[in-house]
C-alpha cells in the first residue's frame, strides 16, 4: 500500500508552461506554476513534482514549478562522489542552474578513510569528477562545525553542521537518490543528515549520540533504527533553522544499491526514472521510494531488498511524526 495521491488517478491533466533554459531565472511572477486542484490538496497533503526526461531544462522546469525563487546568497549541497564511483550527478545536468543562480556547491567531509575524508583531498576529487569548473566549492567544515538544536530529540540534542552552511541565505538540496550501504536509500532527508554534518558530526549521526569523534567511532554505532531516527534529527536540526529558505530537488538514476560515497558500487540494474522536487523532503523521499516500487522494470529488485534489509523506511516514519512533513502527497507530472 503506498501513501501518495496521483493527479493521474484522477485524471486530471496538468499543464506547464514550455519553459526556455534561462526561463527558471527570470522573476517570480513570469514563472510558470502547475495548476493545484483543490479537492486534493490541504495541510496534510505536499505536492511533489516529477519530470521523466532527465536533462539540464527539465532540472529548470522543475524548479520553477515550486515557485519558492532562491535568493541572496545560496549553496546546492550534493555529494560529489567519491574517487572510482561513477554514478554522482553530472556536473554538466546541473551547470545551468547553478550557474544562473550563482551559486556555490557545498559538501562536508567524511567520518571514513576515504578520498573526502580531508578538505584538500576532497577538492580533489570534486575538480576530478568536473565540479570545479560550473561553480565555487565550498567544503563547509573545513574551518570548523557548529552546533544546531535539535527541539526535543530523542536521540540527540543538538547536530554538528559544517561551519560555513551559516554563511548562506538558501539552500537547495540536490540529490542523488540511489540506494545506500547504511540507510538502505539516500535522498533528500539523508543529504541534509549526513552529508551537512561535519566530519565529527557524521560519526554523532552514526551513533545516534554517543560519539563525535570521527576519527574513533565504529565501535560505537547504534542500532540500525536508531540510527535512522538520528538522520531525522539532525535533519531537524537544518530544517528549522532554514524555515522556508531551503527546497528539494532529487534525480532518480544511476539507481545502483550503493551510495556516491562508495568506492567501488554495485552495478546500476535498473533503468532511470526521473526527477522529482518538492517543499517537503519526506513526501519527495516517499515519492522516490514509491517510484522504485511502482517501476515495470524488474531490475528493482536489488534496490528493494537494500531498502528492505536496512528497513530504510523507517526514516520516513519517524521524520513524519517529528514534524518534518508528509508521506501523503499528490504527484504533478510536468511535461
Amino acid at each position: 500500500m503506498f501513501n501518495y495521491l496521483t493527479v493521474r488517478s484522477m485524471k486530471t491533466k496538468i499543464a506547464i508552461a514550455k519553459l526556455a533554459v534561462g526561463f527558471a531565472l527570470l522573476p517570480a511572477s513570469v514563472a510558470a506554476t502547475a495548476q493545484q486542484v483543490a479537492p486534493t490538496t490541504s495541510d496534510s497533503v505536499s505536492t511533489v513534482y516529477f519530470i521523466k526526461d532527465i536533462n539540464s531544462e527539465n532540472l529548470l522546469k522543475i524548479y520553477n514549478a515550486l515557485d519558492r525563487r532562491a535568493t541572496g546568497k545560496i549553496c546546492v549541497k550534493l555529494s560529489f562522489g567519491e574517487e572510482g564511483n561513477p554514478n554522482h550527478l553530472a556536473p554538466e545536468l546541473i551547470a545551468p542552474l547553478v550557474k544562473g543562480l550563482n551559486a556555490t556547491l557545498v559538501e562536508c567531509n567524511t567520518a571514513y578513510k576515504s578520498s573526502r575524508r580531508q578538505s584538500s583531498d576532497h577538492l580533489k576529487t570534486a575538480k576530478e569528477h568536473g565540479f570545479t569548473a560550473i561553480a565555487p566549492i565550498d567544503i563547509m567544515d573545513e574551518a570548523g562545525e557548529t552546533a544546531l538544536p535539535v527541539k526535543n530529540g530523542k536521540h540527540i540534542d543538538y547536530a554538528l553542521i559544517g561551519k560555513n552552511w551559516l554563511d548562506y541565505d538558501y539552500t537547495i538540496v540536490l540529490s542523488h537518490f540511489k540506494g545506500h550501504p547504511m540507510g538502505g536509500f539516500g535522498g533528500a532527508l539523508k543529504n541534509m543528515a549526513i552529508g551537512m554534518q561535519s566530519s565529527n558530526g557524521k560519526a554523532w549521526v552514526h551513533t545516534a549520540g554517543k560519539n563525535q569523534n570521527a576519527d574513533d567511532w565504529w565501535n560505537d554505532g547504534a542500532a540500525q533504527n536508531d540510527f535512522l531516527e538520528t538522520m531525522a534529527e539532525s535533519s531537524k536540526a537544518i530544517m528549522d533553522h532554514a524555515g522556508d529558505r531551503i527546497l528539494y530537488i532529487s534525480v532518480a538514476n544511476n539507481l545502483s544499491v550503493d551510495c556516491d560515497c562508495v568506492a567501488h558500487p554495485e552495478p546500476v540494474r535498473m533503468a532511470d526514472i526521473g526527477i522529482f522536487a518538492s517543499l517537503d523532503p519526506v513526501a519527495l523521499d516517499r515519492a522516490c521510494v514509491d517510484a522504485v516500487r511502482n517501476s515495470t522494470d524488474h531490475g528493482k529488485i536489488h534496490l528493494e531488498k537494500r531498502i528492505a534489509d536496512r528497513n530504510g523506511t523507517h526514516i520516513l516514519d519517524y521524520a513524519e511524526s517529528i514534524g518534518l512533513g508528509t508521506q501523503k502527497y499528490v504527484l504533478i507530472t510536468i511535461e
